[in-house]
């Protein structure tokens, strides 16, 4: 250990990281406001403009097409530049295609605009966990890491809400909450001046002045609220050579690929992907197979609210765990008690029943993602922290890519049951690979795990 991070695992949970948190938080809210309200607008916009399903496919894909592109960058550049700068920049790129995209009046421009803007989320999506999960002490960052994924929930009932009430409310509604997507800007002031670079990002780049002054600041907060901070003892610090060979991106990417992090790097896409298709194999078709089978409560608003409403408890009772039984713990259980509560939804019969299995659903599948956020930071070397996180995010866009095409395959070949067949073996393959290949990280400071590894 370090003496930046020596002195990082001695501080209490303070102010300063609430403030990280909420920060933090607010990004991945509108993120998901921002994915999830395009199903709400799709309607309106092809009544306004005509579409056939095809380009109705296009705008709904135009996001995560985004998405993928801004992943893959935001890993590659957060490790190079730092992350606090892909922070800011993903975070103007987003705000600006959204605000276009609402005052766009063709459908090609419309999509041109939302690739833009998926790319900018997708950028920041990425960044934000890995990026301050190296602030905490190790004693806290399964939770803080996992509550911070929690706000992905908010931004999911938000859509609801305002995908249900503002978009029908006038022929305009759709380009009101299009803009509303936008309001983040309003945060780059706060950020500005309130979040740091990471002080283990600077150590790695030998800008250990610059680390030492962050952690001044944080120090000092803890001691203003009257914490007591232990002494550091000098056979538990190392020292970093005096000069290190500087990254690139075909460097690290060598690394994630060499011996030494291949299984790791290979359990997080597995993980992901596995993780991703499910989530989007289950939400993109159950509700459509569901009212084939005549079962129509999966239109309505109530379901779609409480749907939206059960990932909350499902994201903070997960970030809860993850400092209770541990990530590999977390995310296995989360994954294989999706899968039964999927299973039980096809099956089920009556409004009631289908409404209990909706709702262990979205607490389960979204549990998951609490550890996920949480486990795939802490399996990377801080040089490649970000890369090998945007790698994994990069596979998972591609698996929420895929799902919707490979379940409407099987489902015309082998029916209703061959789709949860099929999604939930993919859960138990994502579970296996975290308990075969994955490591233990609950306690441990981020530089043990890395000697470990």
């Amino acid at each position: 250990m370090t003496m930046i991070s020596a002195r990082i695992e001695r501080l209490p949970f303070s102010g300063f990281h609430r403030k990280l948190l909420l920060a933090g938080g607010l990004g991945y809210t509108f993120d998901a406001m921002d994915a999830a309200v395009i199903a709400f607008v799709l309607p309106a916009l092809r009544t306004a403009w005509n579409l056939s399903a095809v380009q109705l496919g296009m705008l709904a894909s135009a996001g995560f097409v985004g998405a993928v592109f801004g992943a893959l960058a935001a890993g590659t550049l957060g490790d190079l530049i730092g992350r606090r700068k892909v922070m800011m920049s993903a975070l103007v790129l987003y705000c600006v295609a959204s605000a276009a995209s609402a005052l766009i009046n063709d459908w090609t421009s419309f999509v041109s605009w939302r690739i833009l803007a998926g790319i900018g989320a997708g950028a920041e999506s990425v960044i934000i966990a890995p990026y301050l999960s190296e602030f905490v002490a190790r004693r806290h960052r399964g939770i803080f890491t996992g509550a911070l994924a929690g706000f992905f929930s908010f931004g999911f009932v938000l859509a609801a809400v305002l995908g249900y009430f503002l978009v029908p409310a006038s022929p305009e509604g759709w380009r009101h909450v299009i803009f509303l997507t936008a309001a983040p800007v309003v945060m780059l002031l706060w950020w500005r001046r309130s979040l740091p670079e990471s002080p283990r990002w600077l150590e790695s780049q030998n800008r250990v002045a610059e680390a030492e002054a962050t952690l001044d600041v944080m120090e000092s907060d803890a001691l203003r609220r009257g914490a007591v901070l232990p002494a550091l003892d000098p056979q538990e610090v190392a020292t970093l050579p005096s000069s290190r060979e500087r990254g690139s991106a075909a460097r690290n990417y060598r690394a994630l690929l060499s011996r030494k992090l291949r299984r790791t790097t290979i359990m997080t896409w597995l993980m992901w992907m596995a993780q991703s298709f499910s989530y989007y194999a289950f939400f993109t078709w159950i509700p459509t197979l569901l009212v084939q089978n005549g079962m129509t409560i999966t239109k309505s608003f109530g379901f779609s609210i409480v749907l939206a409403i059960a990932q909350i408890p499902g994201y903070f009772s997960a970030a809860w765990l993850n400092e209770r039984i541990g990530r590999q713990s977390v995310i296995v259980c989360y994954m294989l008690l999706g899968g039964c509560a999927a299973i039980s939804m096809a099956y089920a019969h009556g409004d009631s029943r289908i409404m209990v299995a909706g709702v262990l659903l979205s607490f389960f599948m979204n549990g998951a993602y609490a550890g996920l956020y949480a486990y795939t930071p802490e399996l990377f070397p801080t040089h490649v922290r970000v890369t090998g996180g945007g790698l994994a995010s990069t596979m998972s866009r591609l698996g929420g890519v895929a799902a919707p095409v490979l379940v409407g395959m099987v489902s015309a070949s082998f029916g209703f049951g061959g789709v949860f067949v099929m999604t939930t073996a993919v859960l138990m393959c994502g579970a296996a690979a975290v308990l075969i290949l994955g490591v233990p990280t609950k306690g441990r400071s981020l530089e043990a795990i890395t000697a470990d590894e």
